[in-house]
């Protein structure tokens, strides 16, 4: 089994549930989107650059979706942080997942690259 299915594998639910459904949900935004396994987690491409991934914060184990180049994404649900470049969008387990306003941001995460 290769590490990006045992990824989706080892997380218990609901995140386990909550990770699939963005998977999906990321990779029906486009034909160019892809996935491969990098810096141990989920990361997505669109064209070949990175273009976002997906983790669980480490205090509240939930998951959220990570923006590679969300300092050009203005959107009030993302979060900086302390970070520099990235913003997260955190997703609520005990949540419906909010799929209209996620390919809202990823559609603006999109129109960066072309």
């Amino acid at each position: 089994m290769k590490a990006l299915e045992q990824f989706y594998l080892a997380q218990e639910e609901p995140n386990r549930s909550i990770f699939l459904a963005l998977r999906d949900c990321i990779l029906s935004l486009d034909a160019e989107v892809s996935e491969e396994w990098k810096y141990k987690l989920p990361f997505f491409y669109y064209k070949g650059k990175m273009f976002c991934y997906l983790w669980k914060d480490k205090k509240t184990n939930k998951p959220y979706i990570g923006i590679v180049r969300g300092e050009a994404v203005v959107h009030p649900l993302l979060i900086q942080g302390n970070r520099k470049r990235m913003k997260i969008f955190p997703v609520n387990p005990n949540e419906d997942i909010p799929v209209k306003i996620i390919k809202e941001i990823l559609i603006q995460v999109q129109s960066i690259y072309k």
